[in-house]
């Protein structure tokens, strides 16, 4: 009997090591998801704040480039109301010029 118990004792002792370290690589497999899972958060957020200040610049470069226009749009009307004459010759000018370019097609 002292055999069978020591080799039961033995296959608890085998059994509990297997465990305990059944339990440490699994608690390491879990810790390392969560830095996994923390990396992946942390890329998905900078990807996230890139793309909002990209967004931001294109709105910003919108605004800037509506601006730009109307202001044009306001200095030709300036200059055409100041330069009647010039603008309609330059008109006559550059309409000439675009059915001379399209005949010759």
């Amino acid at each position: 009997m002292e055999t069978v118990n020591k080799a039961s004792h033995l296959a608890h002792e085998a059994i509990d090591k297997a465990t305990h370290v059944t339990h440490q690589v699994a608690d390491k497999i879990v810790d390392k998801g969560d830095e996994l899972n923390d990396l992946a958060h942390e890329a998905v957020n900078k990807a996230t704040q890139v793309t909002n200040q990209a967004a931001d610049k294109i709105v910003d470069k919108g605004d800037q480039l509506k601006h730009a226009e109307q202001r044009l749009m306001k200095e030709c009307t300036v200059y055409i109301r100041e330069n009647p004459i010039t603008s309609v010759s330059i008109a006559v000018g550059v309409g000439f010029l675009l059915s001379r370019l399209l005949n010759n097609r």
